[in-house]
């Protein structure tokens, strides 16, 4: 086996050791995946992944990542509740309204009254049926971009499994492979190997 960069050869036995370790957990943690992934995860990508977690740069890469995205789930979520907020805010002035206009109006006006505060009263849900709308179209873009973001790094990082793509097999299967570095970052920190 050949030398890991920046690792003297008094450690490669040390790294050696690491990445059977890691490799033997990778492989005992696939057992769980549906097995329609199982047949995709061969020993030489899970050999490649453990050799990608040696120094433990990944698992920080993924921790960083993942507050990233929980910071913009977050960041998007507030706001959707705030436009929700600003809709209900918008709904209750126009029923006040309406409600004093009934108050002070004349019968043989409450007819044309009536019809007016209807127009009004749909044209207020189609607007806010347009800006929730085009509020969710924003968030998926911009889900959609984080998870561009995501694979990119990770590329770039050489995990293997990982590069852009829109492809919901290819997702899902980054996916099991994020959590599987997850479960094995959560292992050797609660063993004390990292």
């Amino acid at each position: 086996m050949e030398g890991y960069p920046g690792v003297s050869d008094g450690d490669s036995t040390k790294q050696q050791q690491r990445h059977y370790y890691l490799l033997s957990e990778l492989q005992s943690l696939v057992k769980d995946l549906p097995s329609s992934f199982q047949q995709r995860l061969s020993y030489n990508t899970l050999s490649d992944l453990a050799l990608a977690l040696i120094d433990g740069t990944v698992y920080e890469i993924v921790q960083g990542l993942l507050d990233i995205q929980h910071l913009t789930e977050k960041n998007l979520y507030n706001q959707r509740q705030k436009l929700h907020c600003e809709h209900q805010a918008l709904k209750q002035d126009l029923a006040r309204k309406h409600k004093d206009a009934l108050q002070v109006c004349k019968s043989h006006n409450l007819v044309l009254l009536k019809a007016n505060q209807q127009v009004e009263l749909e044209s207020l849900e189609i607007r806010v049926r347009e800006e929730q709308r085009m509020m969710d179209k924003k968030i998926v873009a911009e889900i959609d971009q984080k998870v561009i973001d995501q694979q990119n790094t990770l590329e770039k990082a050489g995990v293997p499994g990982f590069y852009i793509t829109n492809n919901p097999q290819e997702l899902t299967m980054q996916m099991s492979l994020l959590e599987l570095i997850l479960k094995l970052q959560q292992k050797e920190s609660q063993t004390g190997l990292i």
